[in-house]
């Protein structure tokens, strides 16, 4: 497993998917908002949290056909798929592949970029929180829509449309996570939610990505 993960890695930063083109995405989107929404720093700071979430989201959308496409293109995908090893161990190994290279380094950014939105003080630790707990959710889910449309010609755009809807929940409580951090209130409940969804998407998903797999390769 741990060699999967290892050549994973290396295809991941090899094919263009690496921590370069996220982060670099990640700092367009909060870069370009202060034109379209104005320079004042009270607005930024209303709308921060959810802009950086949404940042996020849109830069781990980036790689998500690239999961298993070299896979599949080199015939990989088939011996995976009949190794011994389980395949939805394989689904997760590339899952925690796909968010070391690409989640791990906007979890690690984000209080950076935060600056130029004049997030408030206190919502940074609850920041980190909730891209720690949500952007593995979004390496999950991500997989499952991969899996859905491995062997299909730019399947980009309706890779996107299957997983983004997915991605609503996590969305909406790790932006609420972070608003709630910044203005005080209590954070029970976004974080709970946040942490359940990452939970259950993490223990139920790889077995319907591999199910996904397997009927693709029929």
């Amino acid at each position: 497993m741990i060699a999967l993960l290892m050549r994973d890695l290396r295809l991941a930063i090899r094919a263009g998917g690496g921590f370069g083109l996220g982060l670099a995405f990640f700092l367009i989107v909060v870069t370009l908002v202060p034109f379209g929404v104005g320079p004042q720093g009270d607005i930024l700071a209303r709308i921060a949290s959810g802009i950086l979430w949404l940042g996020a989201l849109l830069a781990c959308l980036l790689s998500l056909d690239r999961i298993f496409a070299l896979d599949y293109e080199d015939g990989s995908l088939d011996l995976l798929a009949t190794a011994p090893i389980p395949l939805e161990a394989v689904v997760t190994v590339k899952a925690l592949a796909h968010w070391i290279t690409t989640g791990l380094p906007l979890v690690l950014a984000a209080p950076l970029f935060a600056v130029l939105l004049h997030l408030p003080g206190p919502a940074y630790l609850w920041l980190e929180v909730s891209l720690l707990l949500g952007t593995p959710a979004l390496s999950v889910l991500g997989t499952f829509g991969a899996a859905l449309t491995v062997g299909l010609k730019r399947g980009g755009l309706l890779l996107s449309l299957l997983v983004l809807p997915l991605y609503v929940p996590t969305l909406i409580f790790g932006a609420e996570l972070v608003r709630r951090g910044a203005e005080g209130m209590a954070i029970e409940v976004p974080l709970t939610m946040l942490a359940g969804i990452t939970a259950a998407t993490i223990a139920l998903v790889p077995f319907a990505s591999a199910a996904a797999i397997r009927v693709n390769l029929r």
